[in-house]
């Protein structure tokens, strides 16, 4: 691997993205997909099982939430800079359903000093909106990579 000082921010943010993914079992064991990424952008989805749905029959918003959450976390860690959450918030659109492949698309609308502002639209497979994400992340102590050469 190239040193840190050494790489593009596309490899950058690849780089960074495999060493979070490696150490994001919830992500991994709810069968998410990590489809895109990119500096300050990210797209992952993941196949409603029947274990996700309530008793509407539905997918149960929190199953909605994490996906965003993981796009998200995925877009603003793409600097070799860990990052958390602050705040989040969600507006369900519509009803996810078993089966429907749900698809989060992050993208950075502000990243300045240690705060980020993104935005999270998850959708199902015919391109239907299911739900609205806004996260604010925060910049904590420590790097994804060595920094060293």
């Amino acid at each position: 691997m190239k040193p840190v000082a050494q790489m593009t921010p596309q490899e950058l943010a690849e780089a960074s993205a495999r060493a979070l993914w490696n150490e994001d079992s919830a992500s991994q064991r709810l069968g998410m997909v990590l489809d895109h990424l990119a500096p300050g952008e990210a797209t992952l989805s993941m196949i409603v099982t029947e274990a996700m749905t309530n008793g509407h029959g539905t997918c149960h918003g929190g199953y909605i939430f994490t996906l965003a959450d993981s796009a998200f976390a995925f877009a603003c860690n793409g600097y070799n800079q860990r990052t958390v959450g602050q705040h989040a918030s969600i507006t369900y659109l519509a009803p996810g359903h078993l089966g429907d492949r749900l698809t989060a698309t992050a993208r950075e609308l502000s990243r300045q000093g240690r705060s980020g502002v993104y935005d999270v639209r998850i959708t199902n497979q015919e391109g239907a909106q299911i739900a609205e994400f806004c996260g604010l992340s925060r910049t904590v102590k420590g790097t994804h990579l060595p920094v060293g050469d």
